[in-house]
This record gives structure tokens, C-alpha cells and sequence, in this order.
């Protein structure tokens, strides 16, 4: 998680920062993997180098790692982080926990194959959700691929996070992006078994950042 909203789920306490997200287990932590990207790694989506941003407790990280891939995951809450760390030691996994902000994903001077994101894209604000996009450009090779999966307005009430519609999504993928699959799906959380509804995305990176494309020639 990078920034918070004041009250993210029903009868949750105030939150002032991404720690206090995790004073007690917040519902999107359900202890495992979202079924969504259980199905990815079980069809071979989840490939070579693996970054998640706003990785929480690190379940997709894990995942991950336990294909045998190399798996980092950032976050701003320190506390999730640290239960990531255990985590992964408990299950004899290793994988990589870094407090860093997923805005500014180019400051790791890495490049990743694929970038997971549940949770994390629909708290963004217009402004934050084109920076974020621009980090993601600035990681993912050419050709690699963003899975998200997101709030969507198709979910009924008014707590928690920005509901994402289908074209806010489109429009922050619309430059040098190939929308692959934009479909409804669900979000399981502890506070209903019938989960949440959710948006479910898969983006190619299509050409390269235009400091590449400059520096095509020797720079």
C-alpha cells in the first residue's frame, strides 16, 4: 500500500499512514494468494523477473517465489513488510522486501518481466494514477506485462477506496500499452465470502520509454 484513505473499510480505526493498516489484519489480507493470480501463475502469466507493488504482507511476492522466480515486492507500510520477511522465511521461500514508493519505481534501477498490483492502482488519484503509470513504464521491459486487479464501480456502497470504472483504467493504459484483457472479477476479503467486485487487468508494454527510444543510437 502507498497512501491510505482515512476509514478503507467499515468500522475500520482512522488511518493517518500505511502502517496503521496493519495495526490489526485489514480484509483485502486474506492469508493467501487472490485466486485471480493463483489462476495467472497456474496459466504461466506470472514469469521471469517479478516486481509487486504495494506488496502488503507479500502473498503474490510468495507466489512467485515459490514458481522459483526472482520476486521482489515494495511497500510503504513497514509493519507489512515485516510480516512478508517472516513470511517468507516460515515457508523456506526467498524473495525480497523493499520500502520504496511505487511512484517512483525508476529510483531501483531494475527492470522486471512482470509487475503484479492487487490492490494498490485504485487508491490513486488522477494526478498519482499517471505517475504510477509512468513508474511502471520505467521498469517493465518491452513486452512485459502489468497485471492488476482492482476496486470497481461496479461494487454497490460508498466505503473504502476509489471505485475504478472501465474507462479510467483504458485511459491511463492508452500510450504504449496493449490492453491484452480488461474483465469483472472478484476480490476476496475477510469481510464478506462473497468478496468484492473487482476489475481484473492485463497490460503489455509495447514500445520503449522515450529516453530508450532516444538513446537507440550509442548516447
Amino acid at each position: 500500500m502507498v497512501d491510505a484513505p482515512r476509514f478503507p473499510y467499515p468500522g475500520s480505526p482512522p488511518v493517518h499512514g500505511p502502517d496503521d493498516l496493519y495495526v490489526t489484519p485489514p480484509p483485502w489480507d486474506i492469508g493467501r494468494a487472490q485466486p485471480v493470480f493463483v489462476a495467472l501463475a497456474e496459466g504461466g502469466a506470472i514469469r521471469g523477473r517479478v516486481l509487486d507493488c504495494g506488496c502488503g504482507t507479500g502473498e503474490h511476492v510468495l507466489l512467485a517465489a515459490g514458481l522459483g522466480l526472482d520476486a521482489t515486492g515494495v511497500d510503504l507500510a513497514a509493519t507489512a513488510l515485516r510480516i512478508a520477511e517472516q513470511k517468507a522465511r516460515d515457508r523456506g521461500l526467498t524473495a525480497r522486501f523493499l520500502h520504496h514508493d511505487a511512484r517512483r519505481l525508476a529510483e531501483l534501477g531494475e527492470r522486471f518481466d512482470t509487475v503484479l498490483d492487487c490492490g494498490l492502482f485504485h487508491i490513486f488519484d488522477p494526478d498519482d494514477r499517471a505517475a504510477y503509470v509512468d513508474s511502471l513504464r520505467d521498469v517493465l521491459v518491452p513486452g512485459g506485462r502489468y497485471l492488476m486487479l482492482g476496486f470497481s464501480d461496479q461494487q454497490p456502497g460508498d466505503w473504502g477506496p476509489h471505485r475504478l470504472t472501465r474507462d479510467e483504467i483504458t485511459t491511463a493504459f492508452d500510450d504504449g500499452w496493449t490492453i491484452d484483457s480488461l474483465e469483472s472479477a472478484t476480490l476476496e476479503v475477510t469481510l464478506d465470502p462473497a468478496g468484492m467486485r473487482a476489475w481484473q487487468l492485463a497490460a503489455t508494454r509495447t514500445w520503449p520509454h522515450p529516453i530508450e527510444r532516444e538513446c537507440s543510437a550509442p548516447c
